[in-house]
C-alpha cells in the first residue's frame, strides 16, 4: 500500500475532514438565518473593508509619485523610502529620479510598463533629488567658472548611479524645491526592501569627491556628522579625488560665498584664496633647482 492511499483511507484525517465540513456547513446555515438587511450589511462591511485596504495598498506601493511637487509635508515627516530609476545627473550632488513603486509594474514579475527614454517624456515626471550630507565642486553655471575637479566628481556620480536603480530616504525639501534625501545604492544580491546597499554620500566621501555639507539643516543618516567628517579626513591623508593637490582648497560653500559677496566675477577671481590660484608650471631645469 503506498503513502498516498495509507494518507487517503487514514481514519483521522478522514475525521478531521468531516469536522470542517460540518463547521462550514454550521457557518453557512447560521448567515443564511440572518434577516436580510443583516446580512447585505455584514457584505457590504466586508466588501468595502477589502476595497479600502486595496486602495491604501494602491496609495503606498502601487501610485508614483511624478515629480516633487507630488511629496507631502507627511510624507517628508515620515521619512518616507521611495524606490526609482536615475534618469540625468546634472551636478555633482544631485539628480533626477523616476519613481517605480512596487506595485507600479515597472519591475519583475508585475513588469508591464517602461520608463521613458526621451526628455520630453521625462518632463514634469522625475523628482529632483538633492544627496544629503555632501557638498561636491560647483559646475560653471551663470557665467560663473567651475571649481577644480567638478567635471570630475560629476562623471564619479554618473558611473555609479545613472540609469541604476536606488532607494531614497525623503527629509525636506531645501530652498529650490529639490528633496534633500539619503540614498543608496540596491544591493547586487539581497532584496532591497529589506537591505541597504551603499550609501552614496559616504562612498562620495571615501573616493574624494565630495565634502561634508556643514551648512544648516545638514543631515548624514545613520553616520552621523563625525562619521562623514572621518571618511573625508580619510580621503585627504590619502590624496584622493579633489584632494591630490593637498588639503588646502576651497569648499563648495565657500566659493559660493565668495560669489554671492563680490558684485563682479573680477572682484570674485580677486577675492578667490591664493593656496586655490593654478601657480605657472615649472620647467625641467627650474625644478631641478627647486627641489628641497
Amino acid at each position: 500500500m503506498s503513502w498516498l492511499s495509507w494518507k487517503k483511507n487514514d481514519p483521522q484525517s478522514s475525521a478531521h475532514s468531516h469536522a470542517n465540513d460540518s463547521h462550514i456547513t454550521n457557518l453557512k446555515v447560521q448567515f443564511n438565518a440572518l434577516p436580510p438587511g443583516v446580512a447585505a450589511l455584514m457584505a457590504f462591511a466586508l466588501g468595502s473593508s477589502t476595497a479600502m485596504s486595496a486602495v491604501i495598498m494602491y496609495k503606498r506601493y502601487g501610485r508614483r509619485i511624478r515629480n516633487s511637487d507630488w511629496i507631502t509635508p507627511k510624507q517628508l515627516t515620515r521619512k518616507r523610502w521611495l524606490r526609482g530609476v536615475v534618469t540625468s545627473v546634472g551636478d555633482a550632488d544631485n539628480f533626477r529620479l523616476f519613481h517605480t513603486p512596487p506595485l507600479g509594474g515597472y519591475t519583475w514579475p508585475l513588469k508591464f510598463r517602461s520608463i521613458p527614454s526621451l526628455s520630453k517624456d521625462l518632463k514634469d515626471e522625475t523628482i529632483h533629488i538633492r544627496i544629503a550630507g555632501i557638498d561636491a565642486p560647483e559646475a560653471a553655471h551663470f557665467g560663473k567658472p567651475a571649481q577644480p575637479y567638478a567635471a570630475e566628481s560629476l562623471e564619479w556620480l554618473r558611473n555609479n548611479i545613472l540609469g541604476k536603480s536606488v532607494y531614497c530616504q525623503v527629509l525636506r525639501k531645501d530652498q529650490y524645491t529639490r528633496i534633500v534625501a539619503q540614498v543608496y545604492l540596491s544591493p547586487r544580491i539581497l532584496p532591497g526592501f529589506l537591505f541597504h546597499g551603499k550609501n552614496v554620500s559616504a562612498e562620495m566621501l571615501k573616493a574624494g569627491w565630495a565634502v561634508t555639507y556643514q551648512q544648516a539643516g545638514a543631515e548624514y543618516g545613520h553616520l552621523g556628522k563625525d562619521g562623514f567628517l572621518r571618511l573625508e579626513n580619510e580621503a585627504k591623508a590619502a590624496r584622493r579625488g579633489i584632494w591630490k593637490g593637498g588639503k588646502s582648497l576651497e569648499t563648495p560653500s565657500q566659493y559660493k560665498r565668495r560669489h554671492a559677496a563680490a558684485t563682479t566675477l573680477e572682484e570674485a577671481e580677486a577675492a578667490k584664496p591664493r593656496s586655490t590660484r593654478l601657480a605657472p608650471k615649472k620647467g625641467w631645469l627650474r625644478s631641478l633647482f627647486t627641489r628641497s
